[in-house]
């Protein structure tokens, strides 16, 4: 996936719809021999989603071994976004406190939202942790409007 992401035009050609799958597959086959590093199964897959012209749904299906691979090892997905890009330190520093808070291990996505003005927003699974002064201004802004 990654290499597809580096080179836009394998990207186009493995993703055309006008390349036969046949010439998809041989493609697929060429790239795999010359990178070397992949199991028996992973080629498998490559080969047959090339084969089936199924390519466009590989990044849903990494997303989606990567989701399982994250539950099976009991580690929870968060997502922080903040102002500015945190070094990594302050990074791990959050991961350890959420764990310590939801007594999970936390894999961490950072994001960079400058909208926020400050402040950070958590997201684990469907649940949103707003910490942000956009937030913080909102609720107030909402706390005002009622009491007039």
């Amino acid at each position: 996936l990654n290499l597809m992401d580096k080179h836009p035009e394998l990207r186009s050609s493995l993703l055309s719809p006008a390349i036969s799958p046949s010439r998809k597959k041989a493609l697929m086959e060429a790239l795999l021999a010359r990178v070397g590093k992949f199991s028996d199964i992973s080629v498998r897959l490559l080969t047959l989603l090339a084969e089936r012209d199924r390519l466009s749904i590989l990044s849903n299906i990494i997303e989606n071994y990567s989701n399982q691979l994250r539950q099976a090892r009991g580690v929870v997905q968060a997502c922080i976004t903040t102002v500015s890009r945190l070094p990594a330190e302050q990074v791990d520093a959050i991961a350890k406190r959420l764990g310590t808070v939801t007594g999970k291990q936390i894999s961490i996505e950072t994001r960079v939202n400058t909208e926020l003005i400050g402040g950070i927003v958590t997201q684990i699974g469907s649940t949103v942790y707003d910490g942000s002064i956009v937030g913080h201004l909102e609720r107030l802004r909402k706390e005002l409007s009622h009491e007039a």
